[in-house]
């Protein structure tokens, strides 16, 4: 079925009755929106329904003045592209199905984390936003909505999950030793960023528990366990895992540097700029923290920057 608005949009349903055909130039389900070059693949698929979301998000975001609806689609949106190429090749390819799998086990350990802290509740917003908000003035923060907290990040969660988009091309390419390599590491970034994530959630509710009783904490903030190391471990680990994956498109097509690697870039520029908000925010509220600061690498564990020695 096609239905054509114009020139700008296009509406292309086509519904492959050969389910066993690993023809990449025949998906089993596409569905455009719009024109572009990944138009007709699955990753195009995902792509406009980045797009929906991205326009979904925003206008829940006005509606119910949270912005958190971004961080609620984190961990969910990476799956559903995954699945959207799996399921076009019917889950006949393993290096697409491999990286679905381990997406799936990402998102599922992520979305239970980010449900147990309320993330999914009304009053979920993630606190920094309110920050955010009352730096910028309400005019700067909804500018900011508008091009990069809904369509700017759901747009670096599609790039991050496009490596993907290469193993369709090359379903092919049988699975080799790089992929085995990619697969450990994603593995052992995703154990570190859950160990992380669990020591964290730990020292949270024992902080709670203590204040509510009337009690002082052990500590103002977490800097034991993997945070003796790194201040921010879980971001190390998030950050690693999808460069991890990317190998995996490398793996497949025998190219290094490809459009699909902007994904990590785009998501290393972006907790580049998270990491000083969350850091300013903590300084505000422990004075220790700076000296933690000063003794503990921000993400590389044993590898300190001297701001003094580098200014001089």
């Amino acid at each position: 079925m096609n239905i054509e608005f114009g020139s700008a949009i296009v509406v292309d349903v086509q519904i492959s009755c050969n389910c066993h055909s690993l023809d990449k130039r025949k998906p089993m389900f596409d569905f455009s929106l719009f024109r572009h070059p990944l138009a007709g693949t699955p990753m195009g698929t995902a792509l406009d329904l980045c797009i929906v979301l991205a326009a979904l998000i925003w206008i829940l975001s006005v509606v119910t003045r949270e912005y958190s609806w971004i961080d609620r689609s984190w961990s969910i949106c990476p799956l559903l592209y995954c699945l959207i190429v799996a399921a076009s090749v019917n889950f006949q390819s393993p290096r697409v199905a491999l990286m679905t799998a381990l997406v799936g086990l990402w998102s599922v350990r992520l979305t239970f984390n980010f449900a147990r802290k309320g993330g999914y509740w009304r009053g979920g917003e993630d606190y920094r936003w309110a920050v955010v908000k009352e730096r910028m003035g309400p005019i700067g923060f909804q500018a900011l909505n508008i091009t990069f907290v809904a369509p700017g990040q759901m747009l670096i969660i599609w790039l991050f999950t496009s490596p993907i988009h290469l193993a369709w091309l090359e379903q092919g390419e049988p699975l080799g030793v790089l992929d085995l390599v990619a697969a450990a590491l994603f593995f052992v970034f995703f154990v570190g960023e859950t160990v992380a994530d669990e020591q964290m959630w730990r020292f949270q509710e024992d902080k709670k528990k203590r204040l509510a009783a009337g009690e002082q904490p052990l500590e103002p903030f977490l800097r034991h366990g993997l945070y003796h190391y790194c201040r921010h471990p879980n971001y190390l680990c998030e950050m690693a895992l999808w460069c991890s994956f990317y190998l995996f498109g490398v793996a497949a097509s025998g190219i290094w540097f490809h459009w699909t690697g902007l994904g990590c870039i785009a998501l290393i520029a972006l907790f580049a700029g998270s990491i000083p908000l969350t850091e300013t925010i903590s300084s505000s509220k422990y004075p220790d923290y700076e000296t933690y600061k000063q003794s503990t690498p921000m993400l590389i564990p044993f590898v300190k920057i001297n701001r003094s020695n580098a200014k001089s």
